[in-house]
């Protein structure tokens, strides 16, 4: 079964011939009007959630939301306390990270007043509901964050890399050649090899044949641009995905539907698509200072979210603290969200070590 977008890339691969899993990618998450990232929310609130098809870490807990909060309001201090900080959010689903990190930090002083608060979201349903969530706070959204005005930076991007465009890659005895989507016989969308060895070797991995390995141009260009703002104007980023340190071999895409796995070419639009990010790619083209990456649950506990989960509980009905620390088990535990789930700082030269990467405090926190 296939869907509108499905037929329109069948036809401009007809017109114009096999396109890149990157180019896929970008059309059936990105599509102006058809893609997953741009349509209207179905009843039940769109893709976060139970009703939808992943859930994050703020949805989750407030727990996540509050010690990202008191981490962005530190780097803040660090830097002198500038006025305005840009305060800047990739992908802020409904709302609800950047809503408990404002609630945890309104007690900074000066912090609140001097925030220039800017979300780049590219659905509209969405921004309703990051409006809704943040009023009193006045935020400017962009369809991307070149567009975001130059200044002190301080930025958190919370499950944005993984849904950046991918090029895949596989080694044949010949060299490497790029997996394409070209078209079944019947017209279908198919996966198959270019017939050549491609040009973007030079920036691969050496491996046997037979192995695989994936390349975002997309998340690259974007770290390096950050890297720019934050060497030129100073701040700080916040990465949080899932993903590995170093670069390896291997497929990650994956594509999911109402919670479950589903094939990748099926339902164009209707189905989220996603791989782990290369945090040491990241790191290398920011051309900043970087800390990490190190695991979710250790970042998440040198900040202090189990003191924070039972200052919780003390107010909590037994149900409630129940629900806490399954919560917290799910944000931090090994085989949970707690070591597939990677942070990674970026920062400028000007600054202290961050908290949350040594289990040695920094001279900040």
């Amino acid at each position: 079964m296939t869907t509108e977008l499905g037929r329109l890339i069948a036809h401009r691969i007809a017109l114009t011939g096999p396109i890149s899993i990157a180019d896929f990618m970008a059309e059936a998450l990105g599509h102006p009007r058809l893609g997953y990232y741009r349509r209207a929310l179905p009843l039940g609130g769109g893709p976060l959630g139970a009703p939808g098809d992943f859930t994050t870490a703020p949805e989750i807990s407030q727990m996540f939301g509050e010690l990202l909060g008191a981490w962005l309001a530190d780097r803040w201090l660090v830097l002198g306390s500038p006025a305005p900080v840009r305060l800047v959010e990739l992908g802020p689903g409904r709302g609800t990270l950047m809503a408990d990190a404002l609630r945890a930090t309104r007690g900074v002083p000066g912090f609140h007043a001097a925030l220039d608060l800017h979300l780049v979201e590219t659905n509209a349903p969405l921004k309703e509901a990051q409006r809704a969530a943040l009023l009193g706070f006045s935020p400017s959204w962009h369809e991307r964050f070149d567009d975001v005005p130059s200044g002190p930076l301080l930025l958190v991007a919370n499950e944005f890399f993984d849904a950046l465009p991918v090029r895949q890659f596989h080694r044949t005895a010949e060299g490497w050649r790029e997996r394409m989507v070209g078209l079944a016989p019947d017209g279908t969308l198919r996966l198959a090899l270019a017939p050549g060895l491609t040009p973007f070797a030079a920036a691969l991995p050496e491996a046997a044949p037979g192995a695989e390995t994936e390349l975002s141009e997309a998340g690259r260009a974007l770290a390096a641009t950050i890297g720019t703002r934050l060497g030129r104007d100073g701040g700080w980023a916040l990465i949080i995905d899932y993903g590995y340190d170093r670069p390896g071999l291997g497929s990650s895409l994956q594509a999911v539907r109402g919670h479950r796995g589903a094939a990748i070419l099926d339902r164009p639009g209707e189905t989220d698509l996603s791989t782990h990010v290369d945090f040491s790619a990241l790191a290398a083209v920011a051309r900043v200072p970087a800390f990490g990456p190190v695991g979710q649950g250790d970042f998440l506990c040198r900040l202090g979210i189990v003191p924070r989960a039972q200052s919780l509980k003390r107010h909590a009905s037994p149900e409630q603290a129940r629900a806490i620390d399954a919560a917290l088990a799910r944000l931090i535990a090994p085989d949970q969200m707690g070591t597939l789930f990677r942070v990674l700082a970026l920062g400028d030269d000007r600054s202290a070590q961050p908290a949350g990467f040594s289990d040695t405090p920094s001279d900040s926190t």
